[in-house]
């Protein structure tokens, strides 16, 4: 029971760390770079996370992270103690690339974290790879599909 508890506690500040390490990302670069005030991009963040719970819930039908996250390894590898190292890695790894200031993704810092501790614990035939893999070409594809929309976006504007 001690282990559950904890496990939720970690959780909570995996959470807390999560808001902030989030909002070095998105915000601190929108600030800095003078293209919002922070009154601005606080108002232009808040709007577009309210903006996204409708579109994830109403139009793509539900929340598929945790589902995502849980989905790496297998049933029945996850454990307790699986959980707690994949939080407790999690975090490190947060605070470590915001106090280095390298932008991360703290989903993929949970499912990395999730499936390396079940990996260290009963190998490779733990984790379901394929959809680590699919994880993993996303963490490469976004960017670009990111980079094509705004390029049509901007050969849009511009002409």
């Amino acid at each position: 029971m001690e282990l559950l508890l904890i496990i939720i506690v970690l959780s909570l500040l995996f959470d807390y760390i999560n808001g902030f390490h989030h909002a070095a990302n998105s915000i601190a670069t929108i600030v800095s770079t003078k293209v919002l005030t922070p009154f601005q991009a606080v108002l232009w963040a808040a709007a577009f996370n309210f903006v996204a719970f409708f579109i994830a819930k109403y139009v793509i039908g539900g929340f598929g992270i945790a589902n995502t996250v849980s989905k790496t390894v297998m049933e029945e590898y996850i454990t307790l103690p699986i959980i707690l190292s994949g939080v407790i890695a999690a975090i490190i790894w947060n605070l470590f690339t915001w106090w280095k200031g390298i932008p991360s993704s703290s989903s993929h810092t949970l499912i990395g974290g999730f499936a390396g501790a079940a990996i260290m614990a009963s190998g490779f035939g733990s984790i379901q790879l394929d959809i680590i893999l699919k994880i993993a070409a996303f963490i490469f594809l976004a960017p670009l599909i990111g980079m094509i929309v705004a390029l049509g976006f901007t050969i849009l504007v511009l002409h």
